[in-house]
């Protein structure tokens, strides 16, 4: 055993995220990771001896934070929609923003739906397929990604939960067979140029392919929408997440390429551009 309980290590951490010029918020999200405990299952603890190997475990892990390691992929995990997902270096961290994306669609389309399509196309840990599925049992989801790995991470954030969902290793749309309700999907979409924007840590660990696009960030907006049509079904809508710069010229590449479609851009919670919603009609 160490000479240290819980609230000390606690207390340890504290000052050395301090001293490190780290957020505060890793230490809670470390300790509470590591053991898989709530914030009331800490306190409970806080007097109790830490083993001596998770105090070294621990100490390590900030240490590596410090040098630019992301807390989720060290704990192999990240929290999403309430959720704990699986995620790994071939996967991006759940963010806040893609949160709302799938709230919007909850809103939009309610409790009474249940015999709905879905495609979640660039799925990657499968966060946003999975938690519409499990907010809506009945609906038909189906995850693709052109990564295997991502899409065997995918696979195992569905069998957590117990879910039957489909799963398909896809370049976009290349191999997804049928149409759909709704489509979501939150792609690569930052520039090279907007590299300077971003923490040094997500430019070193996060998978670039999930990130970055040709075109200004736009390369993939443009390929969704030139190869959507045939996989809507009448009136079907689709969801994607966008760059904070980006609203106006995603809203023109969809108005140009279905001038009768109905494109709403809604803002995240900082009041950024952040979803497109496009609403195909039925002569599309």
């Amino acid at each position: 055993m160490s000479s240290v309980t819980y609230f000390e290590a606690q207390k340890w951490a504290s000052s050395f995220v301090s001293d490190h010029k780290i957020d505060e918020s890793v230490v809670n999200l470390l300790l509470l990771g590591m053991k898989n405990w709530n914030l009331t299952d800490l306190l409970m603890n806080y007097q109790q001896q830490m083993p001596q190997h998770e105090f070294e475990k621990f100490k390590d892990m900030l240490n590596k934070v410090y040098h630019g390691w992301p807390p989720q992929y060290l704990l192999g995990e990240a929290d999403f929609f309430g959720r704990k997902f699986k995620v790994t270096e071939n996967t991006l961290i759940p963010r806040q923003e893609t949160e709302e994306l799938v709230e919007w669609v909850l809103n939009d389309f309610g409790n009474n739906q249940s015999d709905l399509k879905i495609a979640d196309i660039g799925t990657g840990t499968g966060i946003i397929g999975i938690s519409l599925k499990l907010e809506r049992p009945l609906w038909d989801v189906t995850l693709t990604d052109v990564s295997p790995a991502a899409l065997s991470v995918a696979r195992e954030n569905a069998q957590r939960y117990g879910l039957d969902i489909k799963s398909i290793c896809s370049d976009l749309f290349a191999t997804l067979k049928g149409k759909f309700n709704i489509i979501v999907s939150n792609p690569p979409y930052i520039a090279e140029s907007e590299k300077y924007l971003m923490d040094q840590s997500v430019i070193e660990h996060e998978p670039h392919v999930a990130l970055f696009a040709a075109e200004k960030g736009l390369f993939v907006y443009q390929r969704i929408a030139a190869e959507i049509s045939s996989y809507l079904e009448k009136e079907a809508v689709l969801y994607l997440e966008i760059g904070f710069r980006q609203g106006k010229a995603v809203k023109q590449i969809f108005q140009q390429a279905f001038p009768s479609a109905d494109i709403f851009l809604k803002n995240d919670i900082t009041g950024h551009d952040r979803m497109i919603k496009v609403v195909f009609h039925n002569d599309q």
